[in-house]
């Protein structure tokens, strides 16, 4: 059970780490990106995040024995609340509201129901990557370094790279990899670098939609009739 926990976490807490950059601003001319310059444009673009949604694919690869497994599915993010729906063949749905974290499982009929406020200040820290977070308070949490200028998908983008300075963190992600499209500073990918293991797993996020409206009723937890709730400990 601890296990099902700590994956459904990392899925919900990757895809919010996916958006951090999600707050699109017109194109500007300039010379070579610096890292104070793009830590601006968090701070400012910060200011008007309210909510998103978005198609999601998230690869995960296994280093030791070579192995790449891809899952798709789609995104609803409002203030505290987060709605992830993956496709078959491991279809499931992963609801967080604050503290409570469902983990809904069609082809088990049942559904998993975790409080999360043991594990609040862990999780915090990985939201500081997303939704309506600034550049300083970025700053706060990880040690941010600018990569460069590269190339990906023939598009112009900015590479940085995220080290947390929570021990906490590090025991799990040892660095993220993010690269920005320069043309629309969206997030074209996303790496995160699993500690120890050496593996990984890339984020992608497309037909992403900045502050949507988006009702309550998408974020209630109503599951079918017969549906087995259970609560595991831990």
């Amino acid at each position: 059970m601890r296990n099902r926990l700590a994956a459904a976490l990392c899925l919900s807490v990757t895809v919010t780490m996916v958006c951090m950059c999600v707050w699109a601003f017109p194109g500007q001319g300039h010379g070579a990106w610096t890292l104070d310059g793009v830590l601006r444009q968090l701070d400012e673009q910060a200011k008007g995040f309210h909510s998103l949604s978005a198609d999601i694919e998230r690869t995960k690869v296994t280093v030791v024995v070579n192995d790449r497994s891809t899952e798709t599915g789609s995104l609803l993010v409002r203030g505290d609340k987060m709605l992830i729906e993956m496709k078959p063949p491991n279809e499931r749905k992963i609801l967080r509201t604050g503290d409570n974290l469902y983990v809904y499982t069609p082809g088990l009929k049942r559904v998993e129901e975790y409080n999360l406020a043991k594990h609040r200040a862990l999780i915090d820290q990985f939201l500081l990557l997303g939704f309506g977070t600034s550049g300083r308070e970025l700053q706060k949490a990880y040690l941010v370094t600018l990569l460069g200028e590269t190339s990906l998908d023939e598009k112009k983008t900015v590479e940085i790279e995220l080290t947390p300075k929570s021990e906490a963190v590090r025991n799990q992600i040892s660095k993220i990899q993010i690269w920005l499209d320069e043309s629309s500073w969206l997030p074209l990918q996303q790496q995160f670098n699993e500690t120890g293991s050496g593996d990984y797993f890339i984020i992608r996020c497309s037909k992403i939609i900045r502050n949507p409206s988006i009702s309550d009723a998408e974020f209630k937890p109503h599951w079918p009739k017969g549906t087995e709730k259970v609560k595991p400990q831990g």
